[in-house]
């Protein structure tokens, strides 16, 4: 008899309307879990007391996620989770399980249960992958089945909201996420050097989004900002504001900057992974 492990940690998908809006709705997704079943898979539910909305998810949340795949012993495992900070989780459980033995997969919707949306649909494709699928980390969404390293949230209101983008191999030094200062910061035009300064001096490291292919604006001060951080050992991974593509140093004399000042590549990587992969490194 298969066993399916689900991870309900809230989100869109078990909500019901409330009197300040969408709020998480008692059974609503163990209702829709009796009905979609297999007959012959048993489910355990590991539900997170109080439910959290994905905005407030992070680094202790996917400790916990890991701690409870790493221990199941059946055949898959769902993580039902809110789409606003999806590609941060895929982003978190792909880096720390480069290889997992069994499919993890998760699952969100646009529209909640019972509402003649996407989430019924979506549910099922999960639960369909986490019995039959390969290994590896997944989202199933909109009919599709996407590897979660390089996950894109593209639309805030279509059922068709994700995109994947491919992503390289990684090898974490680390497989828990411990406490650490990490941030997402982007460059844009006009930005003083004395502002990225300042949130510098508040992190360990951080993601920088900067321009194209790996460029960013001409300013010494900026310059010093950055070479000034890491040589107080602030790491620093540079990522394209563009979706695909990604950076490739050397490419313009206007990224020269931010080499010289030994930020770090970061590739074809999506903002979301490169901070997931800055955690779990060295």
């Amino acid at each position: 008899m298969a066993g399916l492990l689900i991870i309900y940690t809230g989100g869109t998908i078990g909500m019901v309307a409330g009197p300040q809006g969408l709020q998480p709705g008692d059974g609503v997704l163990e209702a829709a879990l009796a009905d979609q079943v297999p007959d012959g898979v048993v489910v355990s539910v590991e539900r997170f007391d109080p439910l959290v909305d994905s905005a407030n998810v992070g680094p202790a949340d996917w400790n916990r996620m890991l701690d409870l795949i790493e221990a199941w012993q059946g055949r898959g495992v769902i993580v039902v989770h809110g789409t606003d900070t999806m590609a941060y989780t895929g982003a978190a459980l792909s880096s720390a399980l480069p290889n997992p033995a069994i499919p993890v997969v998760l699952c969100g919707s646009m529209v909640p249960l019972g509402q003649g949306g996407d989430a019924e649909g979506n549910l099922a494709l999960a639960m369909h992958t986490a019995l039959t699928g390969p290994s590896g980390v997944w989202l199933a969404f909109a009919g599709k089945v996407m590897a979660a390293a390089g996950l894109v949230k593209h639309d805030s209101h279509g059922a068709d909201a994700f995109r994947a983008q491919p992503q390289v191999p990684f090898v974490p030094a680390h497989h828990r996420f411990v406490k650490r200062r990490f941030a997402v910061l982007t460059l844009t035009p006009g930005l003083p050097a004395q502002a990225v300064a300042a949130m510098l001096g508040e992190l360990d490291g951080a993601v920088l989004r900067v321009f194209g292919a790996g460029t960013m604006m001409a300013d010494a001060a900026l310059e010093g900002v950055l070479r000034d951080a890491v040589a107080r050992g602030c790491r620093l991974r540079a990522v394209s504001q563009c979706e695909a593509g990604g950076v490739a140093p050397a490419s313009y004399a206007a990224g020269a900057g931010l080499w010289a000042a030994g930020v770090k590549d970061g590739g074809v990587e999506t903002p979301e992974l490169a901070l997931a992969r800055l955690w779990l490194s060295e």
